[in-house]
């Protein structure tokens, strides 16, 4: 596993064709890692009849809505929570809330 609880994280902003597990709103968007899940098949591969090797970590990655909405006015407390497969995160900075 690449990354730990606790863990700033980005979301790869990358175009994406077909079935993809990552929601087009947090692309590009900084989070924090809140849970490991495990090792799964990857589902990009597995929806098109592949193999899902090589398998992905899978971690639960927290945001803030104000850092993913423009304009937000919900309580800065507010947060999203995804699941988000290892291939589509890099390292970020520590300054994430």
């Amino acid at each position: 596993m690449r990354y730990r609880p606790g863990q700033p994280v980005r979301v790869r902003d990358a175009p994406s064709v077909g079935h993809v597990r990552t929601p087009s709103y947090v692309k590009g968007k900084a989070g924090r890692v809140e849970r490991v899940h495990g090792v799964f098949g990857n589902p990009e591969s597995l929806a098109y009849g592949g193999d899902g090797l090589p398998e992905q970590p899978l971690y639960l990655v927290r945001f803030e809505q104000r850092e993913l909405w423009s304009g937000y006015a919900g309580s800065s407390d507010d947060r999203i929570y995804v699941d988000i497969y290892q291939h589509w995160l890099d390292p970020a900075q520590a300054e994430v809330g």
